[in-house]
């Protein structure tokens, strides 16, 4: 016979009385700095828990059922206001309390990063991180990510660019698939990394965060971004795992002069119960830019446009999320008709002249005259790209005691570009379009925060098609299916931490085709119009394209770091990875003529793995007048993969052959922030990276220089002044055929107001750059002999957010 209804409801009771009285509740007030007033909509989190609390129209928040022990509580507004973290002791049926007054963030130093996804502050994190707010971003809106995140001296980043449509990030000298973005953790699905003029469609302004991430946490990701992983990560999917009611949302507008800068945007997120709907939009539009002393830089244009909306419902241990957006971007390539007019020379134009003159007289070769006619007429070229997403996440939480959650999400992405060619006549062709569809997944287990192990483990897979045609469809159509397992752990102690982790992956490549058309060189075709024999052969030999064959890698990148706390305020941190990277399509696969790079691009389907091995060690400091971290750090690629110009000329254009060297990166980084009394605070920055072949002992293409930056930072309320000179280094580290680019000095200011009520923020941000409209070139740059960086102007930009 079963027990009794009664009997059972009252065990049920007891056993609920037995947990309250063995455990604890942390509950506090969330207030405005500047009014002393009640915060709404402040985000809380127990960080050991990995719990997260919203404060409702009192300021007020609470966690129950919290285990008896020493917890960090952390608060934060969009990671634009925070309080310094506070250490609450929790004892069994007790509550303890905390009160938060949120400013204005002084010290980037003082908020948690996610990266790798478990709160931390950064200073406490085995992660070298640089982060950008949502307050950030809106101060330096731009058209690509390179450009916002340009000129962050101290952190190690710098831009590539074929004009700031195609800007990328560089991060301690290196580049491509070495540097991997993504968005909320997935990767972004574009074809950015293959080559300087293909842009990233990522639109930091809409991410509420953009964290840069180096060190361990990047293994949870890719196993070859021994430069940094990129993560932007919006509202929706950053840790707001949740029921959230009410309505709020964001809005910015921005306006610039010397480039004719335009943007706005717009998002909003309504909750009720269990239910979250979202919408976003932005657009940003800059036109052709000015540089000092050369006037305006041609067909430097871009237009931005992104747009989605998503839905998600959030139970107490299960969530799942669906969104939809959809990017598209323009941008003009400046100086195409330079590249190739310096491509062919005037030699070339002088044979091929030859040539014309006498297919006229012998009626011969028509169709070659009709092309060299039509390519004469060239204007310009743009690019028009797209991309279409589809995502979905599904999560449980609270496991177990082992097990705190897991989640896993998927993404479908298409993404197409078309390379477009202006005519002089007003006419239009494509001249190579790209197809890139991409379905990725990643499943992640989180481990319960208790006791000394914590950290997650995983799971990632990849299905890639890429398709190319047209005149740069420098490889046949390509699969691409990849698979890793990883696991990132940390051991805590009482004075010391130890991180430790690995990824295990493979990748393999598939072409359509193996065969593919071979090319002869100029000096072949010269040849063609008055003889054949044994020469012509060996020429076509020479330039014959390699069998497009299968490959496959599979490899293991770990790391292990260890951090302890030396001094009140300070630790220092040491890491160690071993990293194993396949090469990229690109350089297994690439034939062709490649005017963005102007090079006639030869790929070797034969390329071994590059793997590497790298040494970080980093001091920190973060109490008192004092905030800071120098890090010093050195990089050793076995089979290190890079584009050589071997001095041979084909079709007009220089051979650019991949190859693999033993190479070295060595650099360091420092930030200093430092109060000078009162309201002023100096801001100091310093970064270098030297980057050479070790047998060789020749300096690598495209190196960022030596870089400082001194700034003062004054803030009185809302108001902040902060004026900024930046310095760098000529760089005489070249590559074979790489010119010198001369030093300089640039000075900005920036200047912002923000007014924060219980239910409303807003911020106004003017931001002049290059003061002294100072002529100067960005080294990384593919066209930094055509086109310098761009002149004085002024920024001007608004957000207001509500909530």
């Amino acid at each position: 016979m079963g027990l009794r209804p009664q009997i059972v409801l009252v065990l049920l009771l007891t056993a609920s009385s037995a947990l309250a009285q063995s455990s604890g509740r942390i509950t506090g007030t969330v207030l405005t700095a500047e009014t002393g007033r009640p915060f709404h909509d402040a985000d809380i989190v127990v960080v050991e828990l990995e719990l997260l609390a919203s404060s409702d129209d009192d300021g007020n928040f609470e966690f129950d059922n919290i285990p008896p022990g020493r917890y960090h509580v952390a608060a934060h507004f969009g990671y634009v206001l925070a309080d310094q973290p506070a250490v609450v002791t929790v004892s069994a049926g007790e509550d303890a309390s905390v009160t938060f007054h949120l400013r204005l963030i002084t010290d980037h130093h003082e908020v948690t990063v996610t990266a790798s996804q478990l709160h931390q502050a950064s200073l406490e994190s085995f992660q070298t991180v640089d982060a950008l707010s949502a307050h950030d971003l809106a101060e330096n809106l731009a058209v690509s990510i390179g450009e916002t995140l340009d000129q962050r001296v101290g952190t190690g980043i710098a831009k590539r660019s074929f004009g700031p449509g195609a800007a990328r990030p560089i991060v301690r000298g290196q580049d491509g698939s070495r540097v991997v973005i993504l968005e909320d953790g997935i990767r972004t699905g574009t074809i950015s990394a293959s080559s300087g003029d293909h842009a990233e469609m990522l639109n930091p302004v809409q991410a509420e965060r953009l964290e840069i991430v180096k060190g361990p946490a990047t293994l949870l990701y890719s196993g070859h971004s021994t430069g940094a992983t990129v993560n932007a990560l919006t509202r929706h999917n950053d840790h707001h795992h949740y029921p959230q009611e009410g309505f709020r949302g964001r809005l910015t507008g921005s306006a610039g002069t010397t480039n004719s800068l335009g943007g706005a945007g717009g998002e909003f997120e309504a909750g009720t119960g269990n239910w979250l709907v979202w919408g976003v939009g932005t657009a940003v539009r800059a036109g052709n830019y000015t540089a000092a002393g050369q006037g305006e830089i041609l067909n430097s244009g871009s237009v931005v446009r992104s747009g989605g909306v998503g839905a998600g419902w959030f139970g107490e241990n299960v969530y799942f999320l669906v969104d939809g957006k959809v990017d598209e971007n323009e941008f003009g390539v400046p100086f195409v008709e330079e590249f190739h007019s310096h491509g062919h020379g005037e030699e070339d134009h002088e044979e091929e002249g030859e040539h014309e003159g006498e297919d006229a007289e012998e009626g011969e070769d028509h169709e070659d005259e009709e092309e060299h006619d039509h390519e004469e007429e060239l204007e310009k070229v743009s690019i028009r790209s797209s991309r279409e997403t589809l995502r979905a996440t599904f999560g449980m939480r609270h496991l177990g005691s082992a097990l705190e959650g897991f989640a896993i999400k998927f993404a479908r992405t298409y993404y197409q570009h078309d390379e477009i060619e202006h005519f002089e006549d007003g006419g239009q062709a494509v001249g190579t379009n790209f197809q890139n569809t991409q379905t990725t997944y990643r499943g992640e287990f989180q481990q319960g925060g208790s006791g000394l192990l914590k950290g997650q483990f995983g799971f990632w897979g990849i299905n890639r098609d890429f398709l190319a045609a047209g005149e740069e469809a420098l490889s046949p159509p390509i699969e691409q299916n990849g698979f890793a397992l990883f696991a990132l752990e940390e051991l805590e102690f009482e004075r010391f931490k130890v991180n430790f982790g690995g990824r295990l992956e493979t990748q393999r490549y598939n072409p359509a085709f193996a065969e593919r058309e071979g090319h002869a060189n100029d000096e072949h075709e010269e040849d063609e119009h008055h003889e054949e024999g044994e020469e012509h052969h060996e020429e076509e030999e020479e330039h014959h394209a390699p069998d497009a064959v299968d490959r496959a890698f599979t490899g293991a990148s770990v790391a292990v770091g260890f951090q302890a706390d030396t001094w009140q305020g300070g630790s220092i941190l040491a890491n160690v990875s071993r990293n194993y990277r396949a090469p990229s399509l690109e350089e297994l696969y690439n034939f062709g003529p490649h005017a963005g790079t102007l090079s006639f691009e030869v790929g070797n389907p034969l390329l071994d793995a590059e793997t590497s091995t790298g040494l970080e060690f980093s001091i920190r400091h973060g109490q008192g007048r004092v905030h800071g971290e120098f890090s010093v750090f050195r990089y050793s690629f076995d089979n290190f993969v890079f584009p050589v110009f071997t001095g041979e000329f084909v079709d007009g254009l220089g051979e650019l052959e991949f190859e693999q060297r033993a190479a070295r990166f060595t650099g360091g980084e420092a930030i200093v922030h430092s109060s000078l009394g009162g309201d002023l605070s100096l801001d100091l920055g310093l970064d270098w990276v030297d980057a050479r072949a070790t047998e060789s002992d020749e300096a690598l293409p495209r190196i960022p220089p030596l870089r400082g930056k001194i700034g003062l930072d004054w803030r009185r309320g809302g108001l902040r002044i902060a004026p900024q000179l930046i310095l760098a280094r000529d760089q005489d580290h070249t590559f074979a055929l790489e010119t010198r680019t001369p030093g300089y000095a640039v000075v900005n200011l920036k200047a912002s107001y923000t007014v924060t009520r219980q239910h409303l923020f807003h911020q106004f941000s003017v931001n002049v750059f290059n003061v002294g409209d100072r002529l100067y070139r960005n080294h990384s740059s593919f066209i930094k002999d055509f086109a310098p960086e761009i002149g004085r102007g002024v920024r001007v930009s608004y957000m207001l957010r509500f909530f």
